[in-house]
């Protein structure tokens, strides 16, 4: 039985460490992720999150454990991904400035048929940012591979005045949940 990581994140290969868990290897999904219209946002990161799971799994042994995960961020019912440009990175941090959005993170575990997964919900509350800020932040290339445009582990902490709900979810993996989840896959 090996322990499977389903991501390319270094963040998420950093938290996994944080907690203990030294002994897994990487498998990135190459797939694209795809999103559902009509679902709510914790089903869709949890149906994202088990599709990474499954593509990974054809690569893996049965007794494996697959652990996969996707972040995405939500203002106003309107999604946020990662940018796919600095234009759109600067439009992005523009609509969070002095707002209020939420952070989803589905986490997806796999096992031979056993699968299972959960959603983690986070508030994140920024404080006003000025273009030269934004632009200053671009330039960093930071916010280029991150949904909604910034890194809350990173500079764009520095945008964030408060945060209700688990941080570590923020970077891409709900950590308290995840501990209880593996504990019940024998973990």
């Amino acid at each position: 039985m090996a322990l499977i990581l389903a991501s390319a994140s270094p963040r998420r290969r950093e938290l996994l460490t944080m907690i203990g868990i030294g002994d897994f290897q990487v498998i990135a999904d190459q797939s694209d992720e795809q999103t559902v219209e009509g679902l709510s946002p914790e089903q869709t990161v949890c149906e994202i999150a088990l599709g990474k799971a499954r593509n990974v799994s054809l690569l893996c042994g049965e007794d494996d454990i697959i652990i996969a995960a996707d972040t995405l961020v939500f203002i106003n019912d309107k999604v946020l991904g990662k940018p796919s440009s600095e234009a759109e990175a600067a439009k992005m941090l523009r609509e969070l400035s002095g707002c209020r959005h939420r952070v989803y993170t589905g986490v997806a575990l796999l096992q031979g048929g056993r699968e299972s997964t959960f959603s983690e919900m986070t508030d994140v509350f920024f404080r006003e940012i000025s273009d030269d800020e934004i632009n200053a932040y671009i330039e960093t290339g930071e916010p280029m591979d991150k949904a909604g445009a910034y890194g809350a582990q990173g500079g764009g902490a520095v945008f964030i005045q408060r945060i209700e709900g688990d941080f570590f979810n923020v970077m891409g993996l709900p950590l308290c949940r995840l501990s209880i989840m593996l504990k019940d896959f024998g973990v």
